[in-house]
């Protein structure tokens, strides 16, 4: 008699009350700890922003965020890993501009970039800066362009590896100048600024995360921002596009789950992002990083990294990279 009344009672309630039985499922979501992946090392920038994050969405979601790191593959151990996980809203990953450089250039992914993901939001957004050592003959952007021409293949530019947003930068840099700059890869960490400081490699195209210490030093002198126009923790830097009209480069980190977590889910979420992106401590450790809050809705990063695999596709073609 007990459970036919109880089960009496619970339709009668679902029916009058017209609650979705996806959300009759989840609307005591979360109810456990969540965890947070990313595929960088630790006191990189994906962590730092991972654990900054991690720590105000868990006031806004009750329960615990716990950053896991799973590094390698320019971060596809960790994407992969997420969109293989239960679409319940408890394994999430933060994304990098690599994520849509990895889709354009690797021939294939052990995951769809696009639709094995539900995207959140975004979270940050930063440019990078060209920069060259202190001692280099040029003084500015046009000095730089006007030698790779005269000099084609000869002006070297570094990056953190083949395939990383860094090196698309420098590609898009000489395809936009119609220059051909010759790309010398490293395996990452402070491996790229060192040889540029050593006179090895001409040019550093990096995050301001990484340079601004050195530029700051005098080591380094910095050339230009890729953001349209200059950045606000490096004001006397002029951007790229006051010499290559519209160019314009930010990279992103970006948070999401598995494809088919429940869109309840999916706008809580957004929400504890969102909150944690207006939080004045947060903002100040982004600036300090050379970074910026950029909370966005789950279309506008699903449509933002649609747009970011097509435009690296272009780059790719156009300079003459060849698929790994």
């Amino acid at each position: 008699m007990v459970q036919i009344s109880r089960r009496s009672f619970v339709a009668s309630a679902a029916g009058s009350l017209l609650v979705p039985p996806a959300l009759a499922q989840h609307d005591r979501y979360p109810a456990r700890p969540l965890q947070l992946t990313h595929g960088f090392g630790a006191g990189g920038n994906a962590d730092v922003v991972s654990r900054l994050f991690a720590q105000k969405m868990q006031d806004v979601l009750k329960q615990p965020v716990v950053v896991d790191i799973k590094s390698g593959a320019g971060g596809t151990i960790a994407s992969d890993y997420v969109a293989k996980s239960k679409p319940d809203g408890y394994n999430l990953v933060m994304l990098t501009g690599a994520h849509t450089v990895s889709a354009a250039l690797r021939k294939s992914l052990p995951f769809d970039a696009v639709r094995d993901f539900s995207f959140i939001s975004t979270v940050t957004s930063f440019p990078f800066v060209i920069a060259v050592r202190a001692e280099h003959p040029a003084q500015n952007l046009q000095e730089l362009l006007a030698l790779a021409r005269k000099k084609p293949e000869e002006v070297t530019f570094t990056s953190v590896g083949v395939g990383s947003t860094q090196h698309m930068v420098g590609e898009l840099l000489g395809v936009t100048a119609s220059v051909k700059l010759l790309h010398v890869p490293y395996r990452g960490g402070g491996a790229p600024v060192q040889a540029v400081i050593a006179g090895d490699v001409d040019v550093l195209a990096d995050t301001l995360t990484v340079a601004s210490p050195h530029i700051k030093s005098g080591r380094l002198r910095a050339l230009a921002v890729t953001s349209a126009q200059a950045w606000p923790s490096m004001p006397g830097v002029p951007p790229v596009s006051a010499v290559l009209k519209e160019f314009e480069v930010r990279s992103w980190l970006g948070l999401a789950a598995a494809a088919g977590t429940p869109l309840e889910i999916v706008d809580l979420l957004n929400k504890a992002v969102r909150t944690a992106a207006e939080a004045p401590p947060v903002k100040t450790t982004l600036f300090n990083l050379g970074s910026e809050s950029a909370p966005s809705s789950s279309v506008q990063m699903t449509g933002m990294v649609k747009q970011e695999i097509e435009r690296w596709r272009s780059v790719v073609a156009k300079a003459g990279i060849q698929p790994q």
